[in-house]
């Protein structure tokens, strides 16, 4: 891949399920940690266009009721497996889909209630925006 010469913004789904169970995946490209799908914004595309995309192609889900929570920087961290500039966009989101069919990104999946996230080794970034969407559903 070529040089990178600005930030790249991307977008990632905590996805709930009708049990309220939160979906992981672990990915070979966070060094094994779980995280949850996402991915680059393509060139005309919204956001929420983006998202969808990216799950669908990531776990095959369909997802509805689209909320965001928070953005975080991400600036040459080692945690990724190759040195890169991102700007995350997170969002919560619900799913009534049951079959998950993982792409080559993913190499399990689990979903987790909430109370037993800190069971998992969970990504860095992944963590920040689960706490935040606590924050913003505790109140």
């Amino acid at each position: 891949m070529a040089e990178q010469h600005y930030p790249e913004p991307t977008v990632g789904a905590l996805i709930f399920n009708a049990q309220g169970q939160l979906f992981l995946m672990r990915s070979h490209k966070w060094r094994g940690r779980w995280v949850v799908p996402g991915g680059h914004i393509e060139l005309g595309e919204t956001m929420e266009q983006a998202l969808r995309r990216e799950v669908r192609e990531e776990t095959n889900l369909e997802i509805r009721d689209i909320e965001f929570i928070c953005f975080q920087e991400f600036i040459h961290d080692e945690r990724f497996w190759r040195r890169r500039h991102f700007i995350f966009f997170d969002y919560a989101c619900r799913t009534d889909s049951t079959e998950v069919l993982l792409n080559d990104e993913a190499q399990d999946y689990v979903w987790v209630d909430l109370d037993r996230i800190n069971e998992l080794p969970v990504e860095h970034y992944t963590a920040v925006a689960i706490d935040k969407y606590r924050e913003r559903n505790s109140r």
